[in-house]
């Protein structure tokens, strides 16, 4: 006979901040170096913004995307995510893929946080 435990979201979340923020900064970096330079002046960003490819400018918009995420990961919650969130879904997407150890964890604690909402609502629900 086989047990199974059930590893707690919580858990997993501590087990997977700093591999999500590590995939998601490297992605980030590996987005920097394909772009030209930004500049930080307001005037000259737009400009920058205006001179950029189609497929640059999508780059740069997955790159501040990307720049949010690993900030919230570092606790400066981004715009759109609720600053309780150690983890948003947003950031497991980003990072999927990319590492089948980090994927694989990733799988593992969305199954825990949707049993452990379901075993929330059954209680909730009562007999």
């Amino acid at each position: 006979m086989t047990t199974t435990t059930r590893a707690a979201p919580g858990d997993l979340v501590a087990a997977l901040r700093l591999p999500v923020w590590k995939t998601l900064s490297a992605r980030a970096e590996g987005l920097r170096r394909e772009l030209p330079t930004r500049p930080d002046a307001p005037a000259e960003r737009f400009a920058w913004l205006r001179s950029l490819t189609p497929e640059q400018a999508r780059d740069a918009a997955l790159l501040d995307h990307l720049d949010a995420l690993c900030g919230h990961l570092d606790g400066k919650p981004a715009l759109g995510y609720a600053p309780d969130d150690p983890l948003p879904e947003a950031a497991l997407e980003a990072a999927e893929g990319f590492n089948p150890q980090l994927t694989a964890l990733i799988t593992r604690f969305r199954a825990a946080r949707d049993a452990e909402s379901a075993d929330r609502s059954a209680r909730a629900e009562g007999p």
